[in-house]
């Protein structure tokens, strides 16, 4: 083989190797046939997680004592804010206020200076996940 014909072999051969690679290629289309219970299932969850059922984010609390203060605290804020929601939350023997279900860190810091305003002593925290 001369020298002027190698590359020019070299070059053909490359071309069928990709053209007939390219012809063995396959293809194929596929059909999902989804349970309609699938998009309630992701619905109910997006909603779990807005009443921090499974949330990681955080938190802000209000009050930490008595069940009768804290259902004043909770009415209070539930007149002033609907923006965030809010619940008591038992932790023996003491109730909870707590308000907001803040993705970061920085969304928290945004709504405590808001709240603030009417409950001076509230603070931000990350509750524990529960399981």
């Amino acid at each position: 083989m001369n020298s002027h014909t190698f590359p020019k072999y070299f070059v053909a051969s490359i071309l069928i190797l990709f053209v007939s690679a390219k012809s063995l290629a396959q293809s194929a289309t596929l059909t999902v046939n989804q349970d309609p219970k699938i998009t309630a299932l992701l619905e109910l969850k997006k909603n779990l997680e807005k009443e921090r059922e499974f949330s990681d984010g955080y938190t802000i609390q209000l009050y930490y004592g008595e069940l009768d203060k804290a259902n004043q605290t909770l009415r209070k804020y539930k007149g002033s804010y609907g923006n965030w929601p809010a619940s008591i939350e038992y932790e023996t023997p003491n109730y909870k206020v707590w308000a907001g279900n803040f993705a970061s860190r920085i969304e928290a810091e945004r709504a405590l200076i808001e709240i603030q305003k009417n409950f001076s002593s509230a603070f931000i925290l990350k509750p524990e996940r529960r399981k």
